[in-house]
This record gives structure tokens, sequence and C-alpha cells, in this order.
């Protein structure tokens, strides 16, 4: 991938760049087999699911930077000035084709970007989010709603320039520190939700909701989730740190013309963002997944403290034989790692976005031997990976 931002030292974000794609994605093939050694080593290592190199973001968060007239969308640089990367060859060409008329739309409605270094301004971040059917979420971060009339008032314009804009939103995000938005979300479009098809599941991500921004590469992740859950076939499934819930709608029911011994999976979603649980429920509702529920709470205390084998409790309360962990960069940690070694839990599916806490978790949890590893370059370009892991208890 060539890139004119990146030869011309305006943006480094892509620091694999230089690499050619098969060796970046060996170099991180051999990182997670390093990592995991000899302790962790996989009965089988399967092919790493790759995608196009360039392209491939469906979503972009860009920084609002320069003046009303001759806004920049896309970066700052070590003096705070906006660095404009409309054409950055990540994005899908959808987004790209969409960031000139925002741009446009920031001067329209007057909207005077954010100067950090003077702490003064309106506008600091657009986010756009496009969809497998080419559909686009905007959002706009602002500082306050002291622009918010002129936004309203130019948004029939952006909306008929753009039809493919089905969700816009502003985020309010008033204080001065490193962060892409804030708690409150102000929706200003009848629909609520963006549509992200992926296979036989239809996810609705609301605004402040977390998707992966490699499409392709998602839908292979929780394919290969699916397919793992259908061959092992449990009754009953935890999916913890679900998000907008991919795994949990994925492994519902059996996918691939296979049938289940169970008729179908009592399925436990638990998400501490009630955007995402709100998202989730809403998917599970379209597609008639009665037997899918979703939680808002933290994944290691609803674990700790679940009722094991209350009857009265209800479904999906006593661990499931099959548990989904998906964490952030930190892992699961030695609480959550402690429980499943303790529990009943016959396997894991373990999806990590960093092989260094992947390997310390399976550490922790001596009792479960790797069946399988797969590594997914969610991110082109950039050390970033995911890499899933089949576990079961001896």
């Amino acid at each position: 991938m060539q890139c004119d931002y990146f030869d011309a030292g305006l943006c480094r974000s892509c620091t694999l760049l230089d690499r050619p794609y098969p060796v970046q994605v060996a170099e991180k093939e051999a990182r997670v087999r390093d990592l995991l050694g000899e302790r962790h080593a996989a009965a089988a290592w399967l092919p790493t699911l790759t995608g196009p190199e360039a392209g491939f973001r469906n979503k972009a968060k860009m920084v609002v930077g320069g003046t009303i007239d001759e806004p920049t969308l896309g970066i700052l640089d070590g003096r705070g000035q906006g660095v404009d990367l409309r054409g950055c060859g990540l994005h899908t060409a959808g987004i790209q084709a969409v960031l000139p008329t925002l741009a446009a739309f920031v001067t329209r409605a007057r909207l005077l970007p954010y100067d950090v270094p003077k702490r003064r301004g309106e506008a600091k971040y657009v986010h756009v989010t496009e969809s497998p059917t080419g559909e686009l979420m905007v959002r706009f971060v602002l500082r306050s709603e002291q622009a918010l009339p002129r936004l309203r008032a130019e948004l029939p314009w952006l909306l008929e320039t753009l039809p493919q804009v089905v969700v816009v939103s502003v985020n309010l995000l008033p204080e001065h520190k490193a962060v892409l938005e804030g708690a409150d979300e102000i929706v200003l479009t009848d629909r609520e939700t963006l549509t992200m098809g992926l296979g036989p599941v239809d996810l609705q991500l609301r605004p402040q909701s977390f998707f992966q921004t490699n499409t392709a590469i998602a839908a292979g992740l929780y394919a290969q989730a699916a397919d793992w859950v259908d061959e092992l076939d449990p009754a009953s499934v935890w999916d913890l740190y679900c998000g907008v819930g991919g795994f949990a709608l994925h492994v519902a029911r059996p996918g691939a013309g296979r049938t289940s011994r169970h008729g179908h999976r009592e399925v436990v979603g638990i998400e501490t963002s009630e955007e995402a649980v709100a998202s989730a429920r809403g998917s599970a509702r379209r597609a008639g997944l009665e037997h899918v529920r979703f939680a808002v709470d933290d994944a290691t205390r609803f674990a700790t403290t679940a009722s094991a084998g209350s009857a009265s409790s209800g479904p999906g309360t006593a661990p499931p034989e099959l548990v989904i962990v998906n964490p952030p960069r930190r892992g699961i940690g030695a609480t959550l790692a402690a429980w499943l070694e303790g529990s009943d839990v016959e396997h894991v599916v373990y999806s990590s976005c960093n092989p260094v806490t992947l390997a310390s978790d399976l550490d922790a949890m001596p009792s479960f031997d790797v069946v399988a590893v797969r590594v997914f370059d969610m991110f082109p370009q950039t050390p970033h990976l995911e890499a899933m892991a089949l576990l079961r208890r001896r």
C-alpha cells in the first residue's frame, strides 16, 4: 500500500507500511506462536484470515481542525494544528467519498473547529461508520449544545446531498481531555441504529456502540467462533464482554445446516456499556431469538456471583457448558481466570486483541488445553491483531 501522507511524514499511524503485507502477516503469526510458546502449544494452528490491506476500515474518527471556512478532517500535528487526511487509503471508498461533503457541512453549519492549544472552539471530531450496504452513521462530537440549532438547520441539506446517511447524532464532550467522545448523545434523525449485516446476523449499532473496524475480518471471526460452538453443541453459552452481541447472536442457533440436540441454545451476553446492550437486545428482537438475553454488568462480577445450579434464579445464571470471552487489551484478569479454572465450564472461546495478556491469562488456567488458534488480521499496516483460541478442559 502506498500512502502520500506517510511518504510526506504527515501521518505515521501505519507503522508497518514499509513492510510487504505477506511479511506483516508472517510476523504477526510468529508473535502469537512465540508468546503462547510450548506451554500453550495449540493442537491445530488454522491459517490466518486476511483481507484487503487497504480500504478496509468501516469507521473514520476524524479530528476537526483548521478554520470554519477551511476545515481539516484528520489528525493533529505536534503543535495541535489540523492535518487533513480525507484521502486516507485505509477507509472504505464510501467513507472517503463523503468526507469532503462533511467538511463542507462544518462550514455551512458554522462549526468552529476546536483549538486544542487555546482550548476554544466547538467541533472536536466527526465519526463516520459504514455498513456493508453502504449506509452511513455520522456523529459530530461537539463541546456543547451551542451550535446545535445551526447544525439542525443545515441537516436537511446534508441528508439530501448524502442520502446514504441514515443516522446523524451529536455527541457532547465538554471536557478538555484526550478522549474521542463524551457520555451524552443526541440523535437527530428518525433512525437511531445502523444495520451491520454479517452473514446470517444483522447487528443493530447505536451511536455509542463499539464494532470492529474491519467488517470482512469481523465476519470471519464470528463465523469461526460459531463453527467451533456448533461442533461442540453446548446447551448453554455465556458471552462475556459481549459488546453489541456479535458472538452471542452468531452462536445462538446452529448454522451451516446443522441441527442441535438441544433444539436451541440458552445464550447470555454480559457487557458494561448500556448502549451496546441496547443494540444487542434490538438485534435479538429483530432476529426472533427469544432464548438470548443480554444484561448490563461487569463480566467478572457476573461470573463470580452467578447462582450456580439454582433452578429458581432463571435461565443462564448457572455456569454454562461454554464461555466466550472477548476482553479489552488488559485481558480477563486473575479473578475471572481463577473462576474459569475452578468452574465446571468445559470449553472456552477466547478472542484476544492482545496476545500478551492472552498468554498470561492462559497461564492462570492450567486445566485447559489449547485445541486450536487462529489469527485474524483485523488491522493491516499496524502491529495490532486479533487471535482466537479454543480451549478444552482436560
